[in-house]
């Protein structure tokens, strides 16, 4: 059973808190984070802006002005409690005297010590085309060398893989994608390339991820997808959230141009 205690949580700015999760990239750990983010959900804290789930920790950024102007208003001085999406625990100091930070951990702290009773958010099943090898996937031969197998067995590998999204990050809805076959995980080039295109399936070490737009990089290119990962006309903008998982399926040069720019 995890251990919630002041220590996991952590300020990064005046408004901003980290929420520590565990210390390792694991399925345990990124249901623990996703629990965080619907704990979050359902709490309705004023002055949140947003909850933002990474690998091991979820990042709270929040108005402090707004949280605190909401206690002034809500608390008086002989309440125990405070209504924020339910009742909550005063913090150990007087509101006029604690900061936002300090106020807001004391909130946190016994919701996240009773998290076994919050459920995550539902997940869905994400499946994504590519078209492998060729001009959109130049270190398709390379990947396949390293570990002596052929392009269409590298292929077939990537492919039978259900993937998790563990977060977003890098570049506008780029998903780090866990539960890649160690037969096919293979290191980052030594030299970046300046230009990878939108839609570019790559992978990087033991994980493997889509470019949403056309940046540097540094992953190992094999594939690209015809679909629009990032829309940014769209609420959400991104294709993917952390939670859902991703397959892969095969699609040929013509059905790439045939799906271009599709959403879906």
């Amino acid at each position: 059973m995890y251990l919630w205690t002041e220590e996991m949580l952590s300020p990064i700015s005046e408004s901003a808190i980290v929420i520590r999760c565990g210390d390792m990239i694991s399925d345990e750990v990124h249901q623990r984070v996703m629990s965080v983010c619907s704990m979050l959900d359902h709490m309705h804290i004023p002055g949140l802006i947003e909850a933002v789930p990474s690998f091991a920790s979820v990042t709270l950024f929040y108005d402090p002005y707004l949280l605190m102007e909401y206690v002034s208003s809500n608390l008086d001085s002989t309440s125990t409690t405070i209504e924020i999406g339910g009742s909550y625990p005063r913090s150990r100091a007087d509101s006029s005297a604690t900061s936002p930070y300090i106020y807001l951990r004391d909130l946190l702290l016994p919701s996240l010590q009773g998290l076994q009773s919050v459920a995550p958010k539902q997940t869905r099943t994400v499946t994504i085309p590519v078209c492998y090898g060729g001009e959109f996937g130049p270190d398709l031969e390379y990947v396949a060398s390293v570990h002596a197998l052929t392009p269409d067995e590298v292929i077939a590998i990537h492919t039978a893989g259900e993937y998790l999204v563990h977060m977003l990050g890098f570049a506008p809805g780029f998903p780090y994608l866990g539960g890649l076959s160690a037969r096919i995980a293979t290191p980052r080039r030594a030299t970046p390339r300046l230009r990878v295109e939108a839609g570019t399936v790559g992978i990087g070490g033991e994980q493997t991820g889509i470019y949403p737009l056309a940046t540097p990089g540094g992953w190992q290119c094999i594939g690209r997808t015809p679909i629009a990962l990032f829309r940014p006309d769209d609420n959400p903008p991104s294709l993917l959230t952390a939670g859902d998982r991703v397959r892969f399926t095969p699609i040929s040069i013509q059905e790439y141009f045939e799906h271009q720019g599709a959403k879906s």
